[in-house]
């Protein structure tokens, strides 16, 4: 349940966790560095990830930064004698093997350990049945966001309802999210630099730079002071995708639910979704249904009403919640980020946007705020690279959180 990574981070780094079972609060006090731990182990094939970072907080302002803590020791260990490493892949960020995938009744737990020697340890914790997704009705709203997504105008989005049924005799705790993926058509962005296809030689004069051989595919930022730098200074340019890339946007809302009062009934019309009305070509939505275990659901509905409670997300809460990672050697150490197994069922609905109406901003727009900009061709460009491809290039779609080149599974040509 990888769906809160990036904004998820932020979020609870303004949360203290201390290393006890059951959630309580705590008191925020002075200039801390805690670990930040943001990981999820579900049944799907997909990248298993878990991330650490260190999050600092100023004295003086007390807001957070988050830096990725590198060259870690990870592993998971698996019904408490099977050890499966993680490999760290960017900085901060640790794979499990691409074929490893949670099974329901299998027990799961993280350990990791430092540059320094330092080992943290998770509570073992039993991944869930799954409940599979009945159906989903969807109607496009054009108020759905009472809050508008982009330039103040914008609010559109297509409302998605669910329809399951809840297995009788049995606890179960749900967490929905979805996920959308956009055809993109700009693929980098580079200020006060230029991208590059090949990399990039010594200086040809005093404002240029030879072209080399070498594939680099990214931006290139002159030295600071050089001519070249004086050119690009508080310039940005756009560069479209050399081939076929698609944009992956999650959702970041905790939407919950504890089947205490609906044992083994219907669950009808329950809103899972606000998929925005970014641009009017189809796209791919994708509604994710999470088994989550009592401890967890405990956890996302304490941090949901703490951050409701202070007004938004933004607003820095007085005390923090208690989550399910620890220091194994000193339980006074305070840790942030909680270690989740979860069963997902998904659902995979083409959303060819034939309802819509009004108009949308355009997906680069909504995502960046302006429009983009394209770098001039000869020879109203920079003329800072010499030789190599012609100008302006085009970028590589490039494998992240955020963008794919491979087709996703449902997507209609």
């Amino acid at each position: 349940m990888m769906r809160i990574l990036t904004n998820f981070l932020y979020i609870t780094s303004v949360l203290i966790i201390s290393s006890c079972v059951d959630p309580e609060s705590i008191i925020l006090r002075g200039t801390v560095d805690v670990i930040v731990v943001d990981g999820t182990i579900t049944n799907l094939a997909e990248p298993q990830l878990i991330k650490l970072g260190l999050s600092r907080a100023d004295p003086l302002t007390g807001r957070f930064g988050s830096l990725p803590v590198k060259k870690a020791t990870v592993e998971v260990v698996v019904d408490s004698n099977q050890v499966v490493a993680c490999q760290e892949t960017i900085d901060g960020t640790y794979k499990l093997p691409n074929d490893f995938r949670g099974q329901i009744g299998h027990t799961y737990q993280l350990r990791f350990t430092l540059q320094d020697g330092t080992r943290y340890v998770s509570d073992a914790q039993t991944l869930p049945n799954a409940v599979a997704i009945g159906s989903v009705d969807v109607k496009f709203n054009v108020g759905s966001y009472t809050t508008p997504f982009s330039d103040g105008r914008f609010r559109a989005a297509h409302d998605f309802f669910l329809n399951t049924k809840d297995p009788a005799n049995e606890r179960n705790f749900y967490r929905w999210d979805w996920q959308l993926y956009e055809k993109q058509a700009w693929c980098q962005s580079c200020y006060e630099g230029i991208y590059a296809v090949n990399n990039v030689l010594y200086p040809f004069g005093e404002s240029q730079y030879k072209s080399g051989d070498e594939p680099f595919d990214n931006c290139f930022f002159p030295p600071l002071g050089s001519g070249a730098y004086k050119l690009l200074t508080n310039k940005k340019f756009d560069y479209e995708c050399r081939s076929e890339c698609w944009e992956v946007i999650q959702s970041y809302t905790l939407n919950l639910f504890d089947d205490a009062l609906a044992n083994g009934g219907d669950i009808t019309r329950r809103k899972v979704a606000q998929v925005p009305f970014y641009q009017n070509r189809p796209a791919l939505a994708v509604i994710r249904q999470s088994s989550l275990t009592a401890r967890a659901y405990q956890y996302f509905k304490l941090f949901q009403q703490q951050t409701q409670n202070t007004g938004g997300i933004a607003d820095s809460p007085p005390t923090a919640l208690v989550g399910n990672v620890r220091n194994a050697t000193d339980d006074k150490e305070n840790v942030v980020g909680y270690f989740a197994v979860t069963a997902i069922s998904e659902l995979r609905y083409w959303l060819d946007r034939a309802d819509t109406s009004g108009p949308a901003p355009g997906l680069f727009f909504a995502l960046n705020g302006r429009d983009p900009i394209p770098e001039d061709p000869p020879p109203f460009g920079p003329n800072i690279i010499i030789g190599g491809p012609s100008r302006p290039p085009k970028a590589i779609c490039r494998l992240s959180e955020t963008k794919t080149p491979f087709k996703p599974v449902g997507w209609r040509d």
